[in-house]
């Protein structure tokens, strides 16, 4: 298969020598400790559907996806709130890319609702995303949300000239899952320069997986968990069109993971998840939460996108989801399609709070169109969890707990096992 250089958007801070170091943008393709990057496809899973040039949400044109990852501290040390170990950051999906304010048409849906996503109010009420989609930790969404306002605010232009698009307001939409197992999350060490940066730095491109952003400190069906993306193209006679997923994945249980079909989490053999706070005392039950971003670039409105929403469901059954109680399962979508239909920031200069123009003209398309996409969908959302899995490293992290990453050579045996037998 085609490689593609990954650019790494990230902050890592990492603890050298007592100190706390910073790094930004990085050309290289390697997570920290990652020889090369390694994704599903590779270990050969045979995966339905094709996918685009760099198989990730930033196939959608515009779509742009930036991280902070915060790593500091040493996990085997005395636990003590507020001092550490830090496994957690920032993602931001912006639709358009960070030099537009142009909403989009967007859709939501809760599978189980033991989480949260600011925002999705009036996301439903009015149809529109009006900013980035932010993912990271539980107990960061409120600091996340207001750094959102205080950069859209920093971005804004000056009031002059009229007819200038602006945020008058923000209602932002922060997602989260829980990354209490293995980081200090009521040390709250995610501050809104961490937001600022992740928002700054977004890029199309290739996209990092695992242990970044709000992925960072993540378990995903017993093993480490994190963020991962995916895409299909549709064929020209379905109109051509692109969808994008990227998922949060910190759910289900290692009993439950089913990978192209193969009970994987069954049969791989090694340390097993550790239990205790943040993680289900009883291995098999599906706790945790999973967060899916779905995108597009075709003509869809909020209606057609929460239907496009529900689609992430299949996806994650196809991989074990149960969407348990405790499990936070909520996605959202939204189309690239229709520009300067919600012109929100664009006023009639010099008549305030007049907008250019009162009718909306609007491309849709036919229901009955639909069903490319919700397979897409489907097939995306469930390779993107496994390449969350796929681009995860061991992490030890608080308490000294070590959550083990999905192993490569037992993966890759199962699936020639399964699918190309060597011959007697």
């Amino acid at each position: 298969m085609n490689r593609v250089a990954i650019v790494v958007v990230a902050l890592i801070r990492v603890s050298v020598g007592g100190a706390i170091q910073a790094q930004g943008p990085a050309s290289s393709p390697q997570i920290p400790g990652q020889a090369a990057v390694v994704r599903a496809r590779d270990l050969g899973v045979p995966f339905d559907g094709t996918p685009g040039a760099r198989n990730a949400i930033t196939d959608v044109p515009g779509v742009e996806v930036g991280y902070t990852t915060l790593i500091s501290g040493d996990g085997t040390a005395p636990f003590v709130v507020g001092q550490g170990p830090v496994r957690t950051g920032v993602t931001a999906v912006l639709p358009r890319g960070k030099n537009s304010k142009d909403p989009v048409f967007a859709g939501f849906f809760s599978q189980n609702g033991n989480g949260e996503m600011t925002g999705s109010e009036w996301m439903q009420e009015g149809g529109f995303l009006e900013g980035p989609v932010m993912i990271t930790n539980t107990h960061s969404v409120g600091v996340v949300r207001d750094a959102v306002i205080a950069w859209e605010v920093k971005h804004q232009p000056d009031q002059e000239p009229k007819g200038v698009a602006e945020y008058p307001w923000s209602l932002p939409v922060v997602a989260e899952t829980y990354d209490g197992g293995m980081n200090d999350v009521n040390g709250f060490h995610v501050h809104p320069e961490d937001t600022f940066h992740a928002l700054d730095v977004a890029a199309g491109g290739a996209v990092a997986e695992g242990n970044v952003g709000g992925g960072t400190g993540m378990r995903c069906f017993g093993f480490k968990g994190g963020t991962g993306t995916a895409s299909r193209v549709l064929t020209a006679l379905q109109g051509g069109y692109v969808v994008g997923v990227l998922v949060q994945c910190n759910t289900g249980s290692r009993t439950q993971l089913r990978i192209a079909g193969v009970p994987v989490g069954q049969l791989v053999t090694g340390a097993p998840s550790p239990v205790g706070m943040g993680f289900p005392t009883d291995p098999d039950r599906d706790v945790g939460s999973i967060i899916i971003v779905v995108a597009t670039n075709a003509p869809l409105v909020s209606a057609q996108l929460d239907r496009l929403c529900k689609r992430a469901t299949l996806g994650l059954g196809r991989v074990g989801g149960t969407s348990g109680d405790g499990s936070g399962d909520i996605f959202m979508s939204f189309s690239t399609a229709n520009p300067l239909t919600d012109d929100i920031g664009i006023r009639v200069p010099g008549a305030l709070g007049e907008p250019a123009n009162r009718v909306a003209r609007i491309e849709m398309l036919h229901n009955d169109a639909m069903d490319p996409l919700f397979v897409a969908t489907i097939q995306a959302t469930e390779e993107a969890i496994v390449n969350a899995m796929v681009g995860a490293e061991t992490m030890t992290g608080r308490g000294g707990r070590v959550l083990q990453a999905l192993p490569h050579d037992q993966l890759r045996a199962l699936m020639q096992q399964k699918f190309s037998p060597t011959a007697w």
